[in-house]
């Protein structure tokens, strides 16, 4: 009992080693910047599969998550970090060992009484402890959590790269659905420039119109043909960048459209920030240097290391477990540091540089998410009244075009007024295009950004 009332101040200093943790304050405003909608107070993400409807993108996206090869690097990387982090646990406890030996040696006549060699036998079976560490000071306690805040960390850079891959899919998936949705247009205007270059033929063999005419009809269509077909160069380049990272041979409906685009509801910055993956990454990883400062803290201390043997011994191995050849052995040893050249100062100084790091670089993340999460937010309130405008814009160069047509055939319009409609038409459509993909990306971006379920 006075043992251990005398081993209990030690106990509470060695607990003292290890430093209290406090979350830094969130180094970013409680509301996001105007003219952003004021938040719906939702806190997380829908899940993926609900957020995404297209059942092409999520037959990609499934995908993409067996067989995207990045990602199973990240899932080893967490494999990895789950072993050390077992080893570490390990070193918690004492590890019971069983152990048989022979010793044999020749001595020479001149070291016994009979003046002869002699060969000394022994044999020995052991169960004992080897080298285990009383941890008074927190030291291995220190270290097994900072092995498991790496874990977590690695776990939660798993998830991050699992949301980022996500994201990547449908952002790729809709600048497919544009570039093929571009084409398409394209294919339909090559067609149309094709049938008023015939009828400007034929208008000028009855003398309704010149060769320059012609000519201008005949640039129209071709300018069409040259943009069809660099159309359909990125719209491959966009199918293989969508394989690619799909990291499976997948075939892609022929003519995809961007159907209903996904809506999500943002909560507070505190409330969504704190959720990402990435953040809480780096949280993990400022967890664990914070637990190497205990370590390094108990390198100060005395070093406690027990090794008890309890067996038999015998100088023969028949007589090894008859009676009276029993044998234990007890070897408690203290190692206190009293030079070392300032190497336990420098580690301490280490791993307290160490936490800094990891402080900034973990408000620096919070910082990140919130300016990725702002601009997205403004994105989306801008592209979405872009579109309107744009959608807007197009209706009425699709009257303009259905008007001068009705002109043109009646011989009242000219020509180059027929080709500036059909020129602003195509150029409305394409637009409308883009801004339908740019929309729908930054929904998919603003998904991830907001630290998605299901991933």
């Amino acid at each position: 009992m006075h043992k251990t009332i005398f081993l209990l101040p030690l106990i509470v200093a060695g607990c003292a080693l290890i430093p209290a943790y406090e979350r830094p304050a969130l180094p970013t405003p409680e509301q996001w910047p105007q003219p952003v909608v004021a938040p719906s107070g939702t806190t997380r993400a829908p899940d993926w599969r609900t957020f995404f409807s297209d059942p092409a993108l999520i037959e990609l996206i499934e995908q993409a998550l067996e067989h995207n090869r990045d990602l199973r690097i990240a899932v080893a990387r967490v494999a990895e970090a789950r072993a050390q982090a077992g080893l570490a646990v390990a070193e918690r406890w004492p590890a019971l060992e069983v152990g048989l030996q022979e010793q044999a040696a020749r001595v020479p006549g001149g070291f016994n009484s009979a003046g002869r060699p002699a060969i000394n036998r022994r044999f020995d079976a052991n169960l004992g402890i080897t080298a285990f560490e009383l941890d008074f000071w927190g030291r291995v306690q220190s270290l097994d959590a900072a092995a498991q805040a790496n874990f977590l960390a690695s776990e939660y850079a798993r998830r991050a790269f699992r949301l980022s891959l996500i994201s990547e899919v449908a952002s790729a998936w809709y600048g497919f659905i544009e570039l093929s949705t571009r084409a398409r247009l394209a294919e339909a205007t090559v067609a149309s420039r094709l049938a008023t270059r015939r009828l400007v033929e034929r208008r000028r063999d009855v003398g309704l119109a010149t060769d320059l005419d012609v000519l201008v009809a005949d640039g129209a269509w071709q300018a069409a043909q040259a943009e069809l077909a660099n159309l359909m160069r990125q719209r491959a380049a966009a199918e293989n960048a969508l394989r690619l990272l799909v990291g499976y041979a997948v075939a892609v409906p022929p003519a995809p459209s961007f159907g209903r685009l996904p809506e999500i509801e943002v909560g507070l910055p505190a409330e969504v920030l704190l959720n990402r993956p990435d953040v809480l990454a780096a949280e993990q990883k400022l967890l664990a240097a914070h637990a190497n400062i205990g370590a390094a803290r108990a390198a100060f201390f005395p070093k406690i290391v027990l090794t008890a043997l309890a067996g038999a011994a015998s100088p023969a191995l028949s007589g090894l477990f008859s009676g009276g050849s029993g044998a234990w052995s007890f070897v408690p040893a203290l190692k206190w540091p009293l030079f070392d050249a300032g190497r336990a100062q420098a580690n301490l100084d280490l791993a307290e540089a160490r936490k800094h790091i990891a402080v900034a670089e973990y408000e620096k993340t919070l910082q990140q998410a919130f300016r990725e999460v702002a601009d997205l937010l403004a994105a989306r309130q801008y592209y979405a009244a872009q579109l309107v405008a744009l959608e807007a814009a197009e209706a009425a160069q699709a009257e303009r075009l259905k008007r001068v047509e009705a002109r043109h055939a009646a011989g009242v319009s000219s020509h180059l007024e027929l080709l500036d409609a059909q020129r602003e038409h195509f150029a409305a459509q394409q637009s409308v295009a883009s801004a339908r993909r740019a929309l729908a990306a930054t929904a998919a971006a603003l998904f991830k950004a907001m630290g998605g379920a299901g991933a």
